[in-house]
Order: C-alpha cells, then structure tokens, then sequence
C-alpha cells in the first residue's frame, strides 16, 4: 500500500473543516505523469522553483552534450534517464515545495481518499480544536503509595 506524507499549511484559520481541506497528502512512489510530462506536471502542481531549476539543467545538460557532439540516440537515453527520475522522485520534489509547510505525519492508504480518512480519523481523536481539554478523573490518576517508588513496577514491601 502507498505512504503518503501528510503537510499541515501554516496559516490556519481555525476553523477544522476549513483547515482540513488546506492539508495535502503527498504519496511517496512513482508518479506516471511526472514522468511522462514532467514540466507540465510541475506547472500543474506549482512547483515553480522546482520548474526553473528543471528548465535551467536541462538547457544546460542539452548544451553540453551538443556542445560535446553526443549522438541523438544518447541524448534520447540521457533525457529519458531524467525523466524517469523526475516520476521516480516527483513525490520528493512536492515535498521540498511544501518545506515552508508543517509535516505532520505519514498514512498508509490504498489510495488518497482511505489515506485521508484513516488520518482524519486518528487526529480528530488528538486535537481539542481550541476547546479546553477535559481533566481526567480522579480513578484514572493513579499515585505511588509512598515516595521510594520509582518506575511502574514498585518493590514489594520487606517483611
């Protein structure tokens, strides 16, 4: 099953539903159409420091090899070489557009709506959505008999 890392915006505006919709789940793997059209892909998503830099080493790799007279079919293999790890690392270069973002954490998922469920499910149960947290009662506290225990485990008495 995929991994998707989970990327929390900054700015909330405190709102649950709201900002629940602001989260993107970024699946780490191979992605099909960054490999395939990966400049397109990039636009697409965004990603426009990863789309200049792409554009830059790519007009200069083209230039170097023409420069060096490489044949067309190395030049075919060098730009389908790249390509593949454009799909292979697509989910890497998402997350370095989302480094200002916070990352909350990482779901497993058959696809990205089971991904989304399976994390909102388990952080609805973790946050108080500005509410003031519940004390728990008083049984549930639980205190050493005496202060010479340390751990979870305390010594029986001596006789």
């Amino acid at each position: 099953m995929p991994v998707y890392t989970v990327h929390e915006p900054r700015k909330l505006t405190g709102n649950p539903v709201r900002d629940a919709e602001r989260f993107q789940f970024v699946r780490d793997g191979f992605h099909f159409w960054a490999f395939l059209l990966g400049p397109v892909w990039m636009l697409f998503r965004r990603m426009w420091l990863v789309f200049v830099l792409y554009v830059i080493v790519m007009a200069a790799i083209t230039f170097g090899m023409t420069v060096l007279g490489v044949s067309a079919p190395a030049q075919f293999a060098v730009g389908f070489l790249i390509a593949l790890l454009i799909g292979f690392e697509a989910g890497t270069l998402r997350r370095f557009t989302l480094r200002r973002w916070r990352t909350v954490g990482s779901v497993v998922g058959i696809d990205r709506e089971d991904a989304e469920r399976r994390f909102f499910e388990a952080w609805v149960k973790h946050e108080d959505y500005g509410r003031p947290a519940a004390e728990p009662p008083a049984s549930a506290v639980r205190m050493p008999a005496s202060p010479d225990v340390i751990g979870l485990f305390p010594e029986p008495e001596r006789r």
